[in-house]
């Protein structure tokens, strides 16, 4: 049967998270996948765990932290698949030293992953009050909403809202019941009662806010 090739990426799904423990301890197993594809879900997975890690620290969430935690596996995962792939591939010196590159990015990528580890292990001990008023003082902050079941953005896609263009806000999460969408992307639908995580700025996060209660109907 023919694998389908977008199987591995995890990113624009919504999909209930296995617990961390258990994927950590789960046979590898090496699949081919294109190096872009890799180097692709590793930079989206990065970036995302920076965003979560921090949310986890200011809203003290223990949830937060346990996606942190999954996604710290699946890198460790996906760091192995590629190299896997390189070793594979050079059958020379050249060769060798072409795909050297493609190591030190992911390595990078693990790098930013790992540091996103070891914010979340912060909440393992006594948390200093300090550490969230810090990063409530950001330019761009961190902000958690739920979507009223009055508001227009009930059904209708992230991209045909516009979010991001009308408010300068992100969606970096959406959580769905017991269920999340990691990096939602412009044809992932919004419902009613959806907890979004989101970052950008105040002004942008007070029109955002208005329009997912439902206090206004489009956002401008």
């Amino acid at each position: 049967m023919k694998k389908d090739k977008h199987r591995r990426n995890i990113l624009g799904r919504l999909q209930r998270t296995p617990k961390w423990e258990k994927e950590e301890f789960k046979e590898i197993e090496y699949e081919p996948t294109p190096v872009k594809d890799l180097l692709t879900e590793m930079k989206d997975i990065s970036e995302l765990m920076i965003d979560l890690a921090y949310s986890a620290i200011l809203f003290n969430s223990e949830e937060i932290a346990e996606e942190v935690r999954f996604l710290e596996v699946r890198m460790d995962k996906l760091n192995y698949d590629i190299r896997m792939m390189t070793m594979m591939a050079a059958r020379s010196k050249d060769d060798a030293e072409q795909l050297a590159g493609i190591l030190q990015i992911a390595q990078a990528a693990e790098k930013l992953s790992n540091a996103a580890g070891d914010i979340v292990r912060l909440m393992s001990k006594k948390q200093e009050p300090i550490l969230p008023k810090i990063l409530r003082q950001a330019d761009e902050r961190l902000f958690r909403t739920k979507i009223s079941e009055k508001s227009a953005a009930c059904g209708q896609q992230i991209g045909n809202l516009r979010v991001e263009s009308e408010t300068g806000m992100r969606i970096i999460g959406i959580r769905r019941e017991n269920c999340w969408i990691y990096n939602p992307q412009s044809n992932n639908m919004l419902l009613a009662n959806d907890m979004l995580i989101v970052r950008g700025t105040d002004d942008g996060f007070k029109e955002l806010n208005d329009f997912l209660m439902g206090k206004q109907q489009v956002l401008e």
